[in-house]
């Protein structure tokens, strides 16, 4: 990491420094509304955050508020911590119900994507030349380095 200029910090001095936060974890019970308003109070002004992992990561009202503030400088998601109520159907004959999100959608500064940041023809075909050879390796009885195995079996 130190060769390529990159070095590991704590969450609290990664939130103080960083000009530039990209969201690139899971979501777990240690994860969800990582970036909150205690995160963000400790976030340098003008910070962007990026966030294509999951929704649950960011807590939305935070978010608003940090807009506002004039803290963070800049939002893209391409994931939203309620998603299920908007994404992959057509809404746009119907009244948002969702403040935190409809307010998100005014800001000149804000980017969302809803799940379309995988929509290449190069993330698309690695998606289904993988899953035909997950397929094939499991039908064949081969171990396939994505298979999914309970806790305790890793």
């Amino acid at each position: 990491m130190k060769a390529m200029g990159m070095e590991y910090v704590t969450r609290e001095e990664l939130f103080r420094e960083a000009d530039i936060i990209s969201m690139h974890v899971p979501l777990l019970p240690s994860t969800y509304h990582i970036i909150n308003k205690a995160a963000i109070a400790l976030m340098k002004p003008g910070v962007v955050i990026i966030n294509t992992s999951r929704g649950a990561l960011v807590e939305t009202a935070a978010a608003v508020e940090g807009l506002d503030q004039r803290i963070i400088g800049g939002l893209a998601m391409d994931v939203y911590e309620n998603e299920s109520s908007y994404f992959f159907k057509d809404c746009s004959d119907q009244i948002m119900d969702d403040v935190a999100f409809s307010r998100l959608l005014t800001y000149p500064n804000v980017i969302i994507t809803g799940h379309q940041a995988f929509l290449t023809r190069e993330a698309l075909q690695t998606i289904a030349t993988t899953t035909v050879q997950n397929i094939k390796d499991f039908t064949d009885g081969v171990d396939t380095p994505n298979i999914v195995k309970p806790q305790g079996h890793i």
